[in-house]
C-alpha cells in the first residue's frame, strides 16, 4: 500500500510539474528535461507513468474530471454540481487551469486537443441520457447535441471570466449559464427543485466530505494558466 501511495504521489508531482512547464513555455517548446528538473524525479520514474509528452498532456486533461461527487436524486442536479465544482477548481487548482489552457492552446503543435473535449462531452452526454431516462428532460432534447452546446458555452464563459477578472466571478457566470440553458431542456417540476447557486459547489463537496485538490499542486509551484 505504501508503494502504491508513493506511486500516486509521484505521478501527481510529475503532472503538476508538466502543467507548470506547459503553462510557462507552451506545449510545443516544453521539453521532457525541463519537466524532469521541475518535478525532481528520474527519467525512469517519469516514463514509468507517462510514455511521452503527449501522454503527460492527456493526464493533465483528465484532471478536469478527477473529482467524484456524491450522487443526487436528480441527474440534472449532478450536472449542475459538476459544472459549479469545475468552476471552483478552475479558480483554486492550478492543474485544472493548466488542463483548460492546454485544451484551448491553438499553438500546441503535435498535440491532439480533442480528447479533452471528448471526455467532457461524453461525461455530460451520459448524465443527460440518465436524466432523460428518469423523466427529467423535455421530449425534444437530444443528449449529445445538448452536451456539445453546454461544453462549448461553458468554455466560452470561463474564458471571458479569465480575461475580465482572472475567473473571480466564474461561479456566478456558470450559475447564469445554467439559469439560461436549463429552462430549455428541463421538465419544469424538476427545474424548480434544482439548487443553482454560486455556493453550491462548496456544499456539494462537503456532502461527499471531499476537498478541492489544491495542496500538492500548489506545492509543486504551478503558475496560472493563460486561458
Amino acid at each position: 500500500m505504501a508503494r502504491q501511495e508513493r506511486a500516486i504521489r509521484t505521478r501527481r508531482t510529475i503532472l503538476a510539474a508538466a502543467a507548470a512547464v506547459f503553462d510557462e513555455r507552451g506545449y510545443t517548446s516544453a521539453t521532457i528535461g525541463e519537466i524532469l528538473d521541475r518535478a525532481g524525479v528520474t527519467k525512469g520514474a517519469l516514463y514509468f507513468h507517462f510514455g511521452s509528452k503527449e501522454e503527460l498532456a492527456l493526464g493533465i486533461f483528465e484532471e478536469q474530471l478527477a473529482v467524484t461527487l456524491p450522487p443526487q436524486a436528480s441527474k440534472l442536479q449532478e450536472l449542475v454540481d459538476s459544472g459549479l465544482v469545475l468552476a471552483l477548481r478552475l479558480r483554486t487548482d492550478p492543474l485544472v487551469r493548466a488542463s483548460v489552457g492546454l485544451a484551448l492552446d491553438q499553438g500546441a503543435l503535435g498535440l491532439d486537443r480533442t480528447p479533452a473535449f471528448r471526455m467532457w462531452i461524453d461525461q455530460t452526454t451520459r448524465t443527460l441520457a440518465e436524466a432523460k431516462t428518469g423523466g427529467e428532460l423535455l421530449p425534444h432534447v437530444e443528449e449529445t447535441e445538448t452536451a456539445e452546446l453546454l461544453v462549448a458555452s461553458y468554455s466560452g464563459v470561463q474564458l471571458l471570466s479569465q480575461l475580465r477578472c482572472h475567473r473571480q466571478d466564474l461561479e456566478h457566470r456558470v450559475v447564469v449559464l445554467f439559469q439560461h440553458m436549463l429552462p430549455g431542456i428541463a421538465v419544469p417540476a424538476v427545474l424548480a427543485r434544482l439548487d443553482i447557486s454560486a455556493d453550491r459547489a462548496q456544499r456539494a463537496l462537503a456532502e461527499g466530505r471531499l476537498e478541492p485538490v489544491t495542496g500538492e499542486v500548489a506545492e509543486a509551484g504551478l503558475g496560472t494558466a493563460g486561458v
